[in-house]
């Protein structure tokens, strides 16, 4: 921009002027020219050490796993871009000012500059709310709870896509081909379409993990039988189609979200945080995901492709699976803090009300046993008042109707 702006400062020549332009000497545009490249570079620095403050600050109050949230956050990638474009920019133009201090400055060239520092200004104003909001608890289980939902929708959408494959096609039979993991990792991606395009005709294969699953370089990734003759070409194929990373990502694995919101959970309910109003909402946020999962289908253990051919997914989670991973830690966490346990019982019953509306029974056993475990636990708690035991029980046996303050 810097070599564009000067090109028509060059066209235009000294005494052309553009409407809207700046006109100063060169001497006033060396002086501007040079502040702002010092308070952007210095800016630079100050806004790069919010950052880092606001990484530590989102990783010891909330989780570790929350930082990614942090770290891909597009305002503060562009406002410290900008920054340093600007920098760039009056760094590269002063080379364009004459030396003669009376001589005019380029136009064009002073606009620009004096536009980017501008809109510089107006985004760290920005940056600085949106950074002072992103810290806020609500703000962070929303943005968590939501990616969980789009992940959801997906999940549903390839649900109803995939094609279930015929009883008795799961059977394995004859020689196995066993592709073994390039790596260690996570497991962040296998998508159904490409594993089974992948595969030769009238083949099987089954994945031997799942997706968000950790991996060990050389365990077993795919089997496939009957074992094909091009085994070489079919294994790198097949590897190609799983993506191992080093992270565990949000992409495709909705437990990463349920992960997330019980870890923000379980930190305020630590000795060291004890916050038990996070963790209520942190329990709301799950019921709101749990009530679109458990409405949803998930992908069809063994899925039909063309050709014959057969995918298996036997280690993918289940309804009852993200039930236990959603409320476990958080019951057996909770049993100090009957402001939770309240909203925990409350949760569960609105699911148990909720499946059986849809007629999705199968999910109610999970669900009320969830609920009777945890007042299990209540009824051992030692210095839990007897009054306080029986509004736990009014509310686990739909006896006391639901707050309706907001405060669950």
């Amino acid at each position: 921009m810097a070599e564009l702006s000067r090109a028509i400062d060059h066209v235009l020549g000294h005494d052309g002027t553009v409407p809207g332009t700046l006109a100063m000497s060169s001497n006033t545009a060396t002086w501007l020219l040079s502040t702002v490249a010092g308070a952007m570079i210095t800016t630079a620095g100050v806004v790069f050490s919010l950052t880092v403050v606001s990484l530590q600050l989102a990783s010891s109050q909330f989780s570790p796993r929350v930082m990614r949230s942090f770290v891909r956050d597009r305002l503060s990638q562009v406002v410290i871009g900008l920054l340093i474009a600007t920098f760039v920019y009056c760094v590269l133009t002063l080379r364009s000012i004459s030396a003669d201090p009376d001589a005019p400055a380029p136009r064009v060239t002073l606009t620009v500059a004096v536009a980017l520092t501008v809109a510089t200004v107006l985004l760290i104003v920005a940056h600085l709310d949106h950074l002072a909001r992103g810290l806020q608890v609500g703000h962070v289980v929303h943005s968590i709870a939501t990616e969980g939902q789009a992940v959801i929708a997906e999940k549903q959408r390839v649900g109803l896509s995939a094609e279930k494959a015929p009883e008795g096609s799961a059977a394995e039979a004859g020689a196995t081909l066993t592709v073994h993991a390039p790596r260690d990792g996570w497991v962040t991606q296998a998508p159904g379409d490409r594993m089974l395009a992948a595969l030769p005709p009238h083949t099987t294969a089954r994945l031997e993990t799942r997706i968000g699953a950790y991996i060990h370089e050389g365990e077993p990734l795919v089997t496939v039988w009957p074992a094909p003759a091009d085994a070489g070409a079919t294994t790198r194929r097949l590897a190609s189609t799983v993506t191992v990373a080093d992270n565990r990502t949000m992409q495709y694995d909705v437990d990463f979200a349920i992960r997330q919101l019980v870890d923000i959970g379980l930190r305020a309910l630590s000795s060291a945080i004890n916050d038990p109003t996070t963790a209520v909402e942190v329990t709301l946020r799950i019921g709101g995901l749990l009530r679109r999962l458990l409405l949803s289908d998930l992908p069809p253990v063994a899925t039909a492709g063309p050709a014959g051919r057969v995918l298996l997914r036997p280690w993918d989670l289940s309804h009852d699976d993200y039930i236990a991973h959603s409320f476990d830690q958080l019951r057996q966490t909770s049993v100090t803090q009957p402001h939770v346990v309240t909203a925990l019982l409350r949760v569960l019953r609105m699911l148990i009300t909720l499946v059986r509306e849809a007629d999705r029974p199968q999910h109610v056993p999970a669900l009320e046993q969830q609920m009777q475990l945890l007042m299990s636990a209540m009824d051992k708690q030692p210095g839990l008042e007897p009054e306080e035991l029986e509004r736990i029980r009014a509310v686990a046996f739909g006896q006391d109707p639901a707050d309706r303050s907001g405060d669950a």
